[in-house]
């Protein structure tokens, strides 16, 4: 059988609670209490969330701050009470709750089987669970010291032994505690400093000889309470703060920091701050807040003239400042940083000096102050300022940075016969601005006055005024007096006896006289050299005087700009094509205003004038534009440009009035239109040469043919298929549109015509009965009767040509002209090539087509008009009337 379960002699709280907080709590427990056992855990904050005061109404039972209820000592239920109540008392809300805490004996069970025993342990133990338990640091003994006792309730049904390990056993610090085998007594064997161990966890095993655990490893808390054994000690050996003088009460200075080892949130840490001492010991001047060791000003006047600096001897104690607790003292040291509460003033109220007329940047005189301020600080620098007899700026003061003085310099020349003497009158402020100090009146300036001497000395002569401008025309013609520059002795007011020069090494564009002073001028004043700087030269003048005394003055010749410069066109080639845009003209002149822009714009030609016009753009820029429908050309067009000073400048304007869509499509061949002289080109002069070889041929093939009597022979077909088209017209048909085309007589009746545009001849030809008709074009200079002739036969006496001897003659020819005429002037093929036609009995009406057909009017026929007179009469003819 198993064992009887063993009596509870203590047990943890299970327990039922009231459904409603702060009326009732039940506690299951053994009916035999010990003293200093829990009995259970109540829910505090559940029924008050601020409670001040616990207590209990038996004194048999103590309840702590967690709710956890103990018994002050061992009581048995059926002898006791088994009632009492928990008071809850929150003092600044003046609350007061109560609990009420029925103990209720816990029935015995005895379990049958081993099972059921362990299940009992289980959920019955109640001694191997103690509360923490405390230790006093530095405790004094005797040592060992029982701190605790463990023990498990299957004590009462085995032999229990127990054992113990963890830090202060077998860990660092071992040896500390040690726990008694068969008791469970645990000693402590020498004492603890809880800043360096504040608690220990040790786990405590209990087990059978044979090594049966009944028990489930305790983790039991030993907790070293505090004792006060360290004072509290201060974060800084010396605290330093400044605070400006004659900061108001209440202002904040610094604070000070102390800290404590022992426990935190304790009378041992609870710290108080108080000032000790003060030195200098004469009125307080800075108060401390003993909780949060603020220092703040304290006396409302603190003057750092009088008292630089403070050191403050300071405690700080714990247990809240009670006489009792552990005290450290600091030193706190407090300066008092300078403002500008004090003046500077003169040493003396009155100086005098002297100096020699004439002298510059010469000290002449120092002056000190006295200022109570910190030195060298802005409150105490000093600057000095010329208030009153300084009208010339003749004098100026500055500060010497290291002794504080005013030095007075003259910057110009003092002139003894104008003023014998100068009375000044300095002030002086500080750099800093003046802070007014409390319970003080507001102070005036400082001043003194000084009085400057001057003395007289023999001078040397004097130009006036020292600096003369001088104005010149630009351009203005060699040895033009501009200008007289002369100087006087100051003593006598005079100019007699002074002789003038010019230094050598600088710009000689102008001389001036010795005696009389004249400046003329030695070169032409031109603003574009480099010498001259912004169209101006300084030139420095030397007066002399009898005693070799000499004077310098400065003339500054500036030019006046002139109207030196022609205006001109920036471009002067223009191609305006058949859109005829205007173009814009612009004009530049070097000249500044009021000798360039505006521009005005005219054409000098009235020929021309009556073609184009000119209208306004801009200042620089005009329009240029044909009038109506002015024929194709290359014009040059004389432009005028005047100035806004008169000056007119003279430009040819070329304008190539091309029939193109695009600048680049202009071919840029010369053409004269408008009045211009014709003249012939090289491809004109050899198209007539070949027209009149031509003629000449034709003349003499029909002398040949036609003068042994063939002149009434009929033509065949064949020779109609294979001769030029036959064409009794001896003036241009009506398919000849173009008035240039100069007829080709045919050598026999039988023939056509022959196409000559500028140097290219187009020739149409026929092949009956079922040949095509071929367009090409051949040279001039031979003629197919040469070529039969070449080859051995005779062609006068027949007048007809095979198809094969036509085609010998021509086709090479038509090659290399189809050729060149597939290339366009950017030396691209063009869409031309040789073209056969079936033959219809006589030429086509609508004439040659393509590249190598007559071309267009207008288009590279201007040089008909440049025939020559025994040329002009073949031209007519040709002419449609």
């Amino acid at each position: 059988m198993a064992p009887a379960a063993p009596r509870l002699v203590l047990g943890l709280l299970v327990l039922s609670l009231c459904c409603e907080a702060c009326k009732k709590v039940i506690f299951h427990v053994p009916s035999e209490l010990e003293a200093d056992k829990l009995v259970g855990r109540v829910d505090l904050k559940e029924c008050l969330q601020s409670a001040d005061l616990i207590s209990s109404s038996d004194g048999n039972f103590k309840v702590l701050e967690d709710g956890s209820v103990y018994t002050t000592s061992a009581l048995s239920l059926s002898a006791e009470k088994k009632t009492f109540t928990i008071i809850l008392k929150d003092i600044q809300e003046q609350v007061e709750k109560k609990i009420h805490v029925d103990l209720v004996e816990e029935e015995k069970k005895t379990p049958n089987t081993r099972h059921a025993r362990d299940t009992v342990l289980k959920r019955t133990k109640r001694r191997w669970g103690p509360i923490p338990s405390v230790m006093i640091e530095n405790s004094l003994g005797p040592f060992p010291l029982q701190i605790q006792q463990v023990q498990s309730d299957t004590a009462q049904n085995y032999t229990i032994y127990y054992s113990a390990s963890g830090p202060g056993i077998d860990q660092d610090p071992k040896g500390l505690f040690y726990i008694e085998r068969e008791t469970g007594n645990i000693f402590a064997t020498r004492a603890v400093d809880r800043e360096q161990y504040p608690s220990f966890q040790i786990i405590c095993f209990a087990t059978t000889p044979d090594g049966y655990s009944p028990e489930v490893p305790l983790v039991h808390t030993i907790r070293i309470e505090d004792d006060n054994d360290n004072a509290p000690y201060f974060t800084q050996d010396l605290f330093e703060f400044c605070v400006p003088e004659n900061s108001r009460p209440g202002v904040v200075v610094g604070k000070v920091i102390a800290e404590d080892r022992d426990e935190p949130y304790t009378l041992h840490t609870t710290l108080k701050y108080r000032i000790v001492s003060q030195t200098p010991p004469i009125t307080p001047a800075f108060s401390l807040h003993g909780d949060t060791g603020v220092i703040s000003v304290l006396l409302p006047q603190l003057d750092r003239e009088l008292v630089p600096s403070y050191t403050l001897l300071v405690e700080v104690r714990d247990m809240a400042g009670q006489p009792f607790g552990l005290c450290t003292t600091g030193t706190v040291v407090v300066k008092i940083e300078d403002t500008n509460d004090n003046a500077p003033t003169f040493k003396q109220l009155q100086y005098e000096t002297r100096v020699e007329e004439n002298r510059v940047n010469v000290e002449v005189l120092r002056i000190s102050v006295v200022d109570l301020d910190e030195p060298g600080s802005p409150g105490s620098g000093a600057v000095y300022e010329i208030i009153r007899g300084n009208d010339d700026q003749a004098f100026e003061i500055t500060t010497d940075k290291n002794t504080n003085e005013g030095i007075l310099c003259v910057t110009k020349g003092l002139d003894y016969e104008a003023a014998k003497q100068r009375i000044l009158v300095i002030g002086v402020n500080n750099e800093a601005p003046y802070l007014l100090a409390p319970h003080s009146q507001q102070l005036s300036q400082s001043t003194c006055s000084v009085t400057v001497h001057v003395l007289d000395v023999d001078e040397g002569p004097v130009f006036k005024p020292c600096l003369l401008r001088l104005d010149v025309k630009e351009c203005e013609d060699i040895g033009t007096a501009i200008g007289r520059y002369v100087a006087q002795d100051p003593e006598t007011g005079n100019s007699e006896g002074i002789r003038y020069r010019i230094p050598p090494g600088q710009c000689n564009w102008v001389n001036i006289d010795d005696k009389s002073g004249e400046i003329r001028t030695v070169r032409v004043l031109d603003r574009d050299i480099g010498e001259m700087r912004r169209g101006q030269c300084n030139i420095t003048v030397l007066a002399i005087d009898r005693n070799g005394k000499t004077g310098t003055g400065t003339i500054q010749v500036c030019i006046v700009p002139g109207n030196k410069n022609f205006p001109r066109l920036t471009q002067t080639d223009y191609i305006m094509c058949r859109d005829r845009n205007p173009i814009s003209l612009t004009a530049q002149d070097g000249d500044e205003a009021p000798y360039s822009a505006p521009f005005e714009y005219r054409i000098n030609d009235r020929r021309l004038a009556s073609m184009w016009k000119l209208t306004p753009h801009d200042d620089n820029s005009w329009y240029l534009s044909p009038k109506g429908d002015i024929p194709y050309g290359i014009y040059e067009i004389p432009v005028s440009v005047i100035d806004n000073g008169g000056k007119i400048g003279e430009n040819i304007v070329r304008v190539n009035l091309c029939d193109c869509v695009t600048p680049t499509e202009c071919d840029g061949r010369t053409r004269q239109l408008a009045g211009g002289n014709v003249t012939l080109g090289l491809w004109a002069i050899l198209a007539m040469i070949l027209g009149s070889l031509l003629l000449l041929l034709i003349l003499i093939t029909i002398c040949g043919c036609c003068g042994a009597g063939v002149m009434n022979r009929q033509v065949t077909d064949d020779c109609a298929n294979h001769n030029l088209i036959i064409s009794n017209t001896e003036a241009p048909g009506e398919e000849v549109m173009d008035h240039n085309i100069i007829p080709l007589q045919s050598t026999c009746d039988q023939g056509g015509y022959g196409v000559k545009t500028g140097e290219q001849q187009t020739f149409e030809m026929v092949k009956g009965r079922g040949h095509t008709l071929e367009s090409v074009k051949g040279g001039g200079h031979q003629t197919l009767g040469s070529v039969k002739e070449g080859g051995g036969q005779t062609m006068m006496d027949t007048c007809r040509y095979s198809y094969s001897e036509w085609h010998n003659f021509t086709h090479p020819r038509l090659g290399e002209k189809v050729h060149l005429c597939r290339q366009d002037e950017e030396q691209k093929h063009s869409e031309d090539y040789l073209l056969s036609y079936n033959y219809e009995g006589k030429g086509s009406l609508a004439g040659s087509v393509g590249c190598c057909s007559d071309q267009h009017e207008e288009e590279a026929l201007d040089f008909l008009d440049q025939l020559e007179p025994k040329f002009r009469t073949l031209a007519e003819t040709c002419i449609k009337r």
